[in-house]
This record gives C-alpha cells, sequence and structure tokens, in this order.
C-alpha cells in the first residue's frame, strides 16, 4: 500500500446494533431509484437500432444504414448529431437538476427529492412513449435525465446514511445493481419489441413507467434518514428511526455522533463555499476525479450504444440485441460479485484488480478489430470471441468503478458538505456522461478500432491514481470518515488530526463532551 493508505477497521468505532431486516428492505425500494436511470441506459441504444423509429425521426440514418456502400466504413454508418441528441439530452440534463436537488436534498431531505425524482420519471415516459415529434422525444428525455439528477443525488446518500458501516459497501451498491438489472431489463425488452411489427420502440419507451411509478412510491411511503431528519431539527423521528433501522433501543453513541455533526452542518451557510476549504479538497477531488474515470472506462459507449456497436461488428440486427442482452446479464451477475466482497476485501482491491481486467480486454478487442474487421463484416466466430472479450470487461467494470463510483463519493464527504458534495459527484459524472455519449459515435468513425485503444489508455492513468490517492474507507462509520484523511501519506496534509480540529488543539472527545453538556445540540 502507499504510505499508509489503509485505516485498520480497528481504530473506527463500531456502533452496536444489528443489520436489520427493515434496513434491507428499505434499502432496497430507494435503490429501485437505479432500475428507472439502467433502463433509461440500456434503452436508448436498442430503439436507435430499431428501423421504425428510425424512419419517423431519424430519416437520413434509417437510409445510411441501408445504403451501407461497400466503401462505407462500418464504424461511421451510426454518426448522426440529431440521433447523439436523443442519447445525450438526458444527461446534460441531469446534470442541470443536480444543483437543484441538493438543494431540496439538504432541506427538504432524502426522501423528498427521491420523490420529485419519480414524478419527473412518469412525465417523461409519458412524453416519450407518446411522441409525435421529435422536439416532444427530447423534451421527454430531458424530464427523464432531471429525475436522474435528483434520484442519483438522493438515492446513494439515502443507502450510506441508513446502512450500518460494517455492511455500508454491499447496501450501497444496491443502487448500482438496480441499474444494472435496468439495463438488462432494456435490452430484453428491445429483443422483444424489435420483433413488433409496429409501434415496437413505443412499448419499450412506456414500459419505464414501471420503475417510475415504483420510485414514486418510495418517495411517499420510505422514512426518511435519521441524518437528514436530524439536520433539519427531527430529533426525536431521527432517533425513533434509527432505533428502528439498528434494531436496538440505546442508539446514544450514533445518534450523539449525528447531532455533533448536525450541528457543524448548521453552522455551514453556503455548503458550496464551505467544500472548496482546504480539509474538503481529498473527498472533493477522489469525488470527481472518479467521476471522469468512470465514463473514461468506455463502459456507457458501450451500454448506450451496445446493439449499434454489435451490428458494427458484423452482427444482423436481433442477433445484435440478443449479444446486448448477454451483456447486461454479465452486468447484473458481476454486480452482485461487489455486493458479496466489497465489504470484506475493500473498495481499493476492487478497483485494482478491475483496471489490469479492463486494460486486457479493451487491448484484445482493439487487434481482433484492427486485424478482422474488413468493410463491414467479420467472421461469426471472430465476433462472438469479441463479445466475450466485451462480456470480461463489462464484469470486471460491474464489480469495482460502477457501483465504487457512486459508493465511495456518497461515503466520505462529512455531513455539512454531503449533499454539496454529492450534487458536484453527479454533475460531474453527467458531464463527462453527456460529453461520451455525445461525441462516442464520432470517435468511432474517427478511431475506428482504435477507440478501445483511447479507453485502454486511460484505465492505466486509473490504476496508478487508485494506488496512490484513493484511501480504503471499509469498515469506517460515515460520520468519523476524518480518519481516512488524517492516515493516509498524501491526504493528511490537507486534512488535520481529530486533536486539532477543534479552536486552540482542543481534544475532539472534550469538545463533543462539552457541546452536550452545554446543550448546543
Amino acid at each position: 500500500m502507499a504510505g499508509g493508505a489503509m485505516v485498520a477497521a480497528g481504530e473506527a468505532k463500531h456502533y452496536p446494533g444489528r443489520t436489520t431486516f427493515f434496513v434491507c428492505m428499505v434499502c432496497v425500494v430507494a435503490a429501485s431509484g437505479g432500475l428507472m436511470f439502467g433502463y433509461d441506459v440500456g434503452i436508448s441504444g436498442g430503439v436507435t437500432s430499431m428501423d421504425e423509429f428510425l424512419a419517423k425521426f431519424f430519416p437520413t440514418v434509417l437510409e445510411k444504414k441501408r445504403a451501407a456502400a461497400a466503401t462505407e466504413s462500418a464504424y461511421c454508418k451510426y454518426d448522426d448529431q440529431k440521433l447523439v441528441a436523443f442519447t445525450s439530452s438526458l444527461y446534460i440534463a441531469a446534470l442541470v437538476s443536480t444543483f437543484f436537488s441538493s438543494y431540496t436534498t439538504r432541506h427538504w431531505g432524502r426522501k423528498a427529492t427521491m420523490l420529485i425524482a419519480g414524478i419527473a420519471f412518469c412525465l417523461g415516459v409519458v412524453l416519450t412513449a407518446g411522441a409525435q415529434e421529435i422536439i416532444m422525444l427530447i423534451i421527454g428525455r430531458v424530464c427523464l435525465g432531471w429525475g436522474v439528477g435528483f434520484a442519483n443525488q438522493a438515492v446513494p446518500l439515502y443507502l450510506s446514511e441508513m446502512a450500518p458501516s460494517k455492511w455500508r459497501g454491499a447496501l450501497n451498491i444496491l443502487f448500482q445493481l438496480a441499474v444494472t438489472i435496468g439495463i438488462l431489463w432494456a435490452n430484453l425488452v428491445n429483443y422483444g419489441t424489435e420483433k413488433m411489427a409496429h409501434n415496437g420502440w413505443r412499448v419499450s419507451l412506456g414500459i419505464a413507467g414501471i420503475p417510475a411509478a415504483f420510485i414514486t412510491l418510495g418517495g411517499i411511503l420510505l422514512p426518511d434518514t435519521p441524518n437528514s431528519l436530524v439536520q433539519r431539527g427531527k430529533l426525536e423521528r431521527g432517533r425513533k428511526v434509527l432505533q428502528k433501522i439498528r434494531g436496538i433501543e440505546n442508539v446514544d453513541e450514533e445518534f450523539g455522533d449525528i447531532l455533533i455533526a448536525s450541528n457543524e452542518a448548521a453552522a455551514i451557510t453556503d455548503p458550496f463555499r464551505n467544500i472548496l476549504r482546504r480539509r474538503n479538497r481529498p473527498q472533493l477531488i477522489i469525488s470527481m476525479i472518479m467521476q471522469l474515470f468512470q465514463q473514461f472506462t468506455g463502459i456507457n459507449a458501450i451500454m448506450f450504444y451496445a446493439p449499434v456497436l454489435f451490428q458494427t461488428l458484423g452482427f444482423a440486427s436481433s442477433a445484435a440485441l440478443y449479444s446486448a442482452v448477454i451483456v447486461g446479464a454479465v452486468n447484473v451477475l458481476s454486480t452482485v460479485v461487489a455486493i458479496v466482497v466489497v465489504d470484506r476485501v475493500g473498495r481499493r482491491f476492487l478497483l485494482l484488480e478491475a483496471c489490469v481486467q479492463m486494460f486486457l480486454a479493451q487491448v484484445a478487442v482493439a487487434v481482433i478489430l484492427a486485424t478482422s474487421l474488413h468493410g463491414q463484416t467479420m467472421s461469426s466466430a471472430l465476433g462472438w470471441i469479441a463479445v466475450v472479450l466485451i462480456c470480461v470487461y463489462v464484469s470486471s467494470f460491474a464489480w469495482s468503478w460502477g457501483p465504487l463510483g457512486w459508493l465511495i463519493p456518497s461515503e466520505i464527504f462529512p455531513l455539512e458538505t454531503r449533499s454539496a458534495g454529492q450534487a458536484i459527484t453527479v454533475s460531474t459524472n453527467m458531464l463527462f456522461t453527456f460529453l461520451i455519449a455525445q461525441v462516442f459515435l464520432s470517435m468511432l468513425c474517427a478511431f475506428k478500432w482504435g477507440i478501445f485503444l483511447f479507453f485502454a489508455a486511460w484505465v492505466v492513468i486509473m490504476f496508478f491514481f487508485t494506488y496512490f490517492f484513493i484511501p480504503e474507507t471499509k469498515g469506517v462509520p460515515i460520520e468519523e470518515m476524518d480518519l481516512v484523511w488524517t492516515k493516509h501519506w498524501f491526504w493528511k496534509k490537507y486534512v488535520p488530526l481529530p486533536e486539532t480540529l477543534a479552536h486552540g488543539g482542543v481534544p475532539m472527545g472534550d469538545l463533543k463532551a462539552n457541546k452536550v453538556e452545554n446543550g448546543k445540540l
């Protein structure tokens, strides 16, 4: 490990309590917000490969696809800016909405923010499934993006604050599991509706109403987190929720730490200005860099356009959708692996191992395309080898950078900057998701097989950044995360030791005791 990058679990507090059935159930329902996000990611690539959809909204792309002259590069036949706008409009809307959702998360709570997300999702489904003109289609995608911004802001925070520290990784990754299930579900729907004579694309877009309704109900029925309730002055309700999710009556120690964190948060009038302070720099840098890296693995380029990509590899339309289903299934199963092992082997091991696996798979795919794709065809055997390699790549992403890109940022910010930190995390993610969605088809046309080498080069950078700068957060209580930074070889110069956090060098333990005794909490 690089210079004390890890904090031993024994140095962190361990609150009493157990993992209750209730906390598991509320986390499962909250994580359903990821279903909608995943379904939106998976559905766009499928419907954009359907001829009827292209004929109605993107006729020039359909003409280009049907012409497919032998002299035309297979990599370029889907390069169309209007088609790209259909996909990327969702993500630019999500980027903008995150700053509104930061306010609602801080002042109205995580639950209310999830409810807003559900309502935006429902409106977006109605507009996209019933679209008659391209402008209606794009407005619908913007509404869906608004929902994505609110859901991705609230759900990871909700899961991290509800979960006991020893299982925080597993329960938080339920969000990413829901995302992968949504992608797989979308691929299965696309595979079925592609064979419909008419309006198959409307059915694909309309089925999104099911997960939209689910998160809307969750926003109505779920309790808010103890941290959010206490932060908004609802102390008794916060204690009762904490007792229920921990399964014990005596939650004084954990509740006391939440009170202290809330008191410190209340003194911060502008979280976005506070987050720029030196002591918050490690969290901010790591959260933003992880979002850049998550997108520059190339994963969303593959997930957005999986059917299109497999058609480029020489598969027929139905075979391309079928291959996308296989990739989606691998994505789900590998995310389950992350849930099982993340709180055992830790975050760093999964990130580092995945970098090696992704790099090897991407280089191998590039070699196959460079040597075997002639015009618009390649041998069936090599095509399926490429599918297997893409599955190897997707599996490594699904148990590492996919879930941990959301887990780590949601657990490292202190309460006073947590909503602002998550807003910056989500907006950064959506910014780079938008950029990748916007330029991928043009990059595929320009770079051809080299697109996989481009992303492989980024994976090398990710490996070294992880090794030197991302600390281990396994098992550290969410309100005790300062321990991580004060033990790290590099970041400790930004975050002072706990004993020096108080004015005048007062030990933190004494400061907490005095605050409680003096009735300031």
